[in-house]
């Protein structure tokens, strides 16, 4: 191992132990070797600290790092503060990535001086096994739907500069929030290599993605942070002002339909509506 690695590999853990051994596992399988891996336990309650040092103990480009719970981008952020690396790739504890990911990002960031972030091919693995299909990248696009998923390389100097990810974001979408922030000032180039280098794992329950996806408060409550915190980029965009007026609207309507559903539930819920609901039965015939 040299002493300064070249990617810092970030994975952060909270009640995922179950799944950390095949995360670290296609880690120490990249056929690119010039990395560290650091593991953020963020305050799990589960025996994750343990299977961490084992794979300390099992090859030194290991770290296990420790922290009070604080969500997932809190734990990203503070693994990156530690990262000694150039390059930054996050993984989540419950994903995987494939042995040439690691290779074939270093390839492409010495053939293009230019490149500020790098992704790939992905696929479902789990509970469903299909392809992650995502949209063509380009940055109008990006403002209305996530098409970068969250284990992409990008540099630690441009993570810093633009402040890391937003603890903000406590439901979700922080990663796409992260990748308008990152690439707003058109930087450098966005690259998608031609290879199958990240598996997604879907469950049942406790993905973060499927909380916020079927969680209609979760998922306009991230979508209006971030509309409001990037209100430039969305409001002198040319091509976006329809749609936002489109999408603050539905939001709205969203909100005014789940907010009488709930006051319908609880009236319906109500003992004595129950009661006059019956009299008014007896009464009507």
């Amino acid at each position: 191992m040299t002493n300064s690695p070249f990617i810092s590999i970030i994975v952060p853990c909270y009640n995922q132990a179950e799944y950390l051994d095949e995360a670290l596992n296609s880690v120490l399988n990249q056929t690119f070797s010039n990395w560290e891996c650091l593991i953020v336990d963020d305050g799990s309650p589960d025996n994750t600290q343990e299977i961490a040092n084992v794979w300390c103990l099992k090859d030194d480009r290991f770290k296990y790092l420790k922290k009070q719970n604080g969500g997932l981008s809190s734990a990203r952020n503070y693994g990156i503060k530690f990262a000694r690396g150039e390059w930054v790739l996050p993984l989540d504890a419950d994903d995987k990535i494939a042995d040439k990911y690691l290779e074939l990002a270093n390839n492409k960031i010495k053939q293009d001086q230019d490149v500020c972030l790098i992704y790939c091919k992905a696929k479902f693995f789990g509970t469903r096994n299909d392809d992650y299909n995502l949209a063509q990248y380009n940055f109008v696009n990006l403002l209305l739907e996530n098409m970068i998923f969250c284990s992409s390389f990008f540099k630690k100097s441009d993570f810093i500069e633009v402040g890391g990810y937003d603890t903000n974001m406590k439901f979700g979408y922080e990663d796409w929030e992260f990748w308008i922030n990152l690439l707003k000032n058109e930087k450098g180039t966005v690259s998608k290599l031609d290879y199958l280098g990240f598996y997604y794992r879907m469950k049942d329950s406790g993905s973060m993605i499927q909380e916020i996806n079927k969680d209609e408060y979760k998922k306009n409550y991230s979508f209006r942070y971030m509309i409001k915190k990037h209100s430039e980029l969305y409001l002198n965009n040319e091509k976006l002002p329809n749609i936002i007026q489109l999408n603050y609207e539905n939001i709205h309507l969203k909100d005014k339909n789940l907010k009488l559903q709930k006051k319908i539930q609880f009236i319906e819920n109500n003992f004595l509506y129950k009661i006059l609901h019956r009299i008014y039965k007896f009464i009507s015939g």
